[in-house]
């Protein structure tokens, strides 16, 4: 990959893990609403906006809520999601992510987020790498989720770089339909099997220095 000049890092599941705290959250929701909600159901929120999210986690029910009202369940969730976050430090950061982050950036690639977080920054704050990235996209500058690979392209474009230059890694099937929407060569995060949307696949973020 000699013509790769850019990676692009989605954030939860790849340089961090926050599935925990999206479950808790979502299930406190469900719970105050008397829906069902369990691994399952979860599942199926990966890469999948807020407001997506909500509307799975609703089901059936969905049409017994107006749109401002779920506005505000999807607020609740996510104040009761950013009161988990606030306990994560830079010990939650694990040391193999840190040193693969810090190989490629003395190796001069250019490293940027591309996440639909709408609370991205506050999570890399907490991690102490809220000056690490030379670029972030996350969900506050979208209009559109994955895999829609709106947010990948602005992170190029925040970078400076053209699509064929930059490599994402996900770990998110929307995530790399996202990447190869974008015209983005994809590494996939997997901890077994291959997918076969990708153009390489990976047991582990530190495998990347193996690769670039």
């Amino acid at each position: 990959m000699n013509d790769i000049y850019a990676i692009i890092f989605d954030l939860d599941g790849v340089i961090c893990t926050t599935d925990k705290y999206h479950y808790l959250a979502w299930k406190a929701l469900a719970d105050s609403l008397g829906l069902p909600f369990d691994e399952k159901v979860n599942g199926l929120l990966r890469g999948v906006s807020r407001m997506e999210s909500l509307e799975i986690v609703l089901g059936e029910h969905s049409a017994d809520y107006s749109q401002e009202q779920k506005t505000a369940l999807a607020a609740r969730k996510n104040e009761i999601y950013k009161s988990y976050l606030s306990a994560m430090t830079p010990g939650d950061l694990s040391k193999e992510v840190r040193s693969t982050l810090y190989t490629l950036r003395q190796r001069g690639y250019l490293l940027a987020i591309g996440s639909s977080s709408k609370n991205t920054r506050q999570i890399l704050r907490q991690l102490g790498l809220g000056e690490f990235f030379d670029a972030v996209a996350d969900g506050t500058m979208i209009t559109r989720s994955k895999p829609d690979p709106e947010v990948f392209l602005l992170a190029a474009s925040m970078l400076g770089v053209r699509p064929e230059n930059a490599v994402v890694i996900e770990d998110a099937e929307s995530g790399v339909r996202a990447a190869k929407a974008g015209r983005f060569r994809a590494i996939g995060i997997r901890t077994e099997g291959n997918d076969p949307n990708s153009d390489i696949t990976i047991r582990h973020l530190k495998n990347l220095t193996e690769i670039l």
